[in-house]
């Protein structure tokens, strides 16, 4: 006697070419070509005299000749190997942290795969290029490090990242004061888009602790407590970031004394975080407000506390539903970081108008404005990406 038992085959798959996806997409009827065509001729019209001019009458040699400037600022050149250290550690964690949260994880390597064709368009040298290669590795090294499912390595993850912060700043800014190993650097001397990113980076990591705190403290049932959440969010929210930083550099000194001074660069983190902590706690309120009754009354019914309830019941899910509005924000923080110019210090918009100042570079203002605008649209766009992709590991807007 013989037993046949038939394969389970899987479903078909649609093949998809690129005569397919054009067909669909942007030629399915006669209206939708000459919608693709007039979109095409418009496109065409209007690109081809800005890339005419980008390409031929353009003077980026503005850029190539303070390309330092941009990035770093007034740091010394002889301990740029500092920068690069932090660099090429952020490479690690980003692609250890990548692999180990995100879904998709093949796509960081095509990502990674893609720079040295953007940085052949870059006015680097050849030692400079090869540094920044070096970034790809360690990138694929993190990735490496963070394949598995073992669930420590989210535990790993998360302290990698917490470690990251203390060691960059202790790295850049010094640790053995005007001699040794890691001389100290001041911070009057960060410039450039590196300043720019600290002070974007700091602000985001303390102020989300802060404002959700601040968020908690004003639903809070202590009188005391949401009196003062709600008097430091209300009064923040009412006052531009532009009149902090004022109040930072003019006023703060007058508050301490004549043998204490804040360098700028302190008094703008300080300033930036408090600024964007009152509204991390209104985006974080928001989301604690959609969450239903009913997730409190299930705590509560299993005999959770209201710590634990608050923990790990009700934030988790809070945090979640407002990952748009806090990465919205954390995009619009990074652009306000151009604001600490009224403190004297030389972000990359600063680095760019004081660039403008030198009589040698009289009337390249388009390509500085342009280069500084395109680095803005990528750290932007990185940042909009990583938060698709984190939600899309996490169900956001699933059921």
């Amino acid at each position: 006697m013989t037993t046949s038992t038939s394969e389970v085959l899987a479903p078909p798959t649609e093949r998809y070419t690129v005569l397919g996806w054009l067909k669909r997409n942007l030629f399915s009827s006669f209206g939708d070509s000459l919608l693709t065509i007039f979109a095409i001729w418009l496109t065409y019209a209007m690109l081809k005299p800005s890339l005419a001019w980008g390409f031929g009458e353009a003077k980026w040699q503005v850029v190539a000749d303070n390309l330092k400037l941009f990035m770093v600022g007034r740091y010394p050149a002889e301990q740029l190997w500092r920068v690069w250290v932090v660099l090429y550690l952020l490479a690690a964690v980003i692609g250890f942290t990548w692999s180990v949260w995100v879904k998709g994880k093949e796509k960081a390597g095509y990502v990674l795969i893609g720079i040295p064709v953007f940085l052949a368009l870059l006015p680097f040298g050849m030692t400079t290029r090869f540094m920044i290669l070096a970034l790809d590795l360690f990138g694929f090294l993190g990735i490496l490090l963070g394949r598995g499912e073992n669930p420590v390595l989210k535990r790993w993850s998360i302290i990698a990242m917490l470690l990251y912060f203390p060691v960059g700043i202790a790295i850049i800014g010094g640790l053995t004061g005007e001699g040794g190993f890691l001389p100290t650097v001041k911070p009057d001397l960060w410039g450039g888009l590196m300043l720019t990113i600290l002070l974007a980076v700091i602000g985001i990591v303390f102020s989300f602790p802060l404002g959700v705190s601040l968020a908690l403290g004003r639903q809070s049932e202590l009188p005391i407590v949401r009196w003062i959440s709600v008097g430091f969010i209300e009064l923040v929210r009412g006052v531009p970031l532009i009149t902090i930083l004022f109040m930072m550099d003019l006023m703060l000194p007058l508050f301490l004394p004549s043998e204490i001074r804040v360098e700028g660069v302190i008094r703008a983190f300080v300033a930036i975080t408090l600024f964007s902590a009152a509204y991390m706690a209104e985006n974080v309120r928001g989301g604690l407000q959609a969450i239903p009754k009913g997730q409190y009354e299930a705590a509560y019914a299993l005999g959770l506390s209201g710590f634990t309830t608050m923990a790990y019941i009700i934030l988790p899910q809070a945090l979640k539903a407002v990952i748009p509005i806090l990465v919205s924000q954390f995009i619009g923080l990074l652009k306000d970081t151009t604001l600490v110019m009224i403190l004297s210090l030389f972000d990359v918009l600063g680095i760019g108008k004081a660039v403008l100042g030198n009589p040698k570079y009289i009337g390249t203002s388009k390509e500085v404005y342009i280069f500084v605008a395109a680095l803005f649209w990528v750290l932007s766009y990185g940042m909009s990406y990583a938060s698709q992709r984190l939600e899309t590991s996490l169900g956001v807007g699933e059921r």
